[in-house]
């Protein structure tokens, strides 16, 4: 019985039952509107400073921790070699496109190096998923995290290939239609085009069968087994996508710095992406790119913060980690789990209020 089968058999009368919640939650909310309005206008309100170092890469780093929140959200599988699939496919555009280092680069154009490094990144994702569906829990951190490490060493010895700890600098851009896409306006409006593209598609296959059939996976492998679903297949798939997600924001992030080296891969920055996708919430799409954007404006300020307050401006990873213990203290669904607990306060606050006054 195949993959799309099982879903559609299986899974209809659980979306039937669920039919209301498929609608899309954003289109009803005037706060969605308003935070789209804005980022739309946002080349008419920021300098380039804040258009590309705050939220372009805000709009990066939240695809990235996307393609884990999918995994760890929805398939309940927590994966730290998200950021090593999205240097993978940075590595590949630098090595199949232009760059400053002729002898290594094969001078491809960008609409052949891009779709190239694309697959090669989703094959290298969906391999390292398929052993990683293998085990559970501790274990699959741990061979994401092996995966994510020996990457990060290969790419820094090896030069044949990846040039080493120097890494491959001057990658090209896109150019074309007369418009330098690396530009600050139309890149912004690349990345917002990209990462709106992957949060909708996210929202949408949560919705769908696939999305429905991997969340029962998630809740309990044995019945979904039991009723015919392929589990281990489901969870292949869900790393398939997720890596192309990932390969996504690589590309974006190669053409960003216009360069990549193995500090972009390292253990620590693996971590990072784990840490945005939890701060933010992996119950909903929208919570990595919160994430993302206080990682963003803690990395990029809270070293001047600690400089003007007489402490070591290179410990600004403490005030990272600080938010990030309380944050999971006080909620175990991020900023996303803070909101919901203050609607829901604010909520019994208005019903005591309303049943005092009806009461009197």
């Amino acid at each position: 019985m195949s993959l799309a089968h099982d879903a559609r058999v299986a899974v209809r009368p659980a979306a039937m039952a669920q039919r209301p919640a498929r609608a899309w939650p954003e289109i009803n909310n005037p706060a969605a509107w308003i935070v789209a309005a804005i980022l739309l206008i946002m080349p008419l309100i920021a300098n380039g400073f804040f258009l590309i170092e705050i939220f372009a890469t805000t709009l990066i780093l939240g695809i990235m921790a996307l393609s884990l929140m999918f995994l760890a959200g929805y398939g309940g599988m927590v994966s730290l070699m998200q950021l090593t699939i999205a240097g993978f496919a940075a590595y590949m555009v630098a090595v199949f496109g232009v760059s400053g280092n002729a002898n290594i680069s094969l001078g491809w154009p960008w609409w052949l190096a891009v779709p190239m490094a694309l697959a090669l990144a989703t094959a290298f994702g969906t391999l390292g998923g398929a052993l990683a569906v293998r085990t559970e829990g501790i274990y699959t951190i741990m061979i994401t995290l092996a995966i994510g490490a020996a990457f990060y060493y290969f790419t820094n010895q090896n030069w044949a290939i990846f040039n080493g700890h120097t890494g491959i600098n001057n990658v090209a851009t896109p150019h074309f239609w007369g418009v330098n896409w690396r530009a600050d306006i139309p890149f912004y409006y690349v990345v917002l085009a990209v990462a709106a593209l992957c949060y909708f598609a996210v929202e949408y296959i949560s919705r769908a069968p696939f999305g429905l059939a991997l969340q029962g996976v998630r809740d309990n492998p044995r019945r979904m087994s039991a009723l015919g679903f392929n589990v281990n297949a489901h969870r292949v798939a869900a790393y398939a996508f997720a890596s192309f997600v990932a390969a996504l924001a690589g590309v974006l992030q190669v053409w960003n710095y216009r360069q990549i080296s193995p500090g972009s891969v390292s253990v620590g920055a693996c971590i990072d992406v784990l840490i945005i996708a939890v701060v933010g919430g992996i119950t909903r799409p929208i919570g990595p790119f919160i994430g993302a954007l206080i990682f963003v404006l803690l990395r990029t300020f809270a070293l001047d913060f600690l400089v003007k307050l007489g402490l070591d401006g290179n410990r600004f990873r403490l005030l990272i980690g600080l938010g990030f213990l309380a944050i999971v203290f006080w909620s175990s669904d991020g900023v996303i789990g803070l909101w919901r607990l203050w609607r829901q306060q604010q909520r019994r606050t208005a019903d005591r209020s309303g049943g005092g006054h009806r009461h009197g």
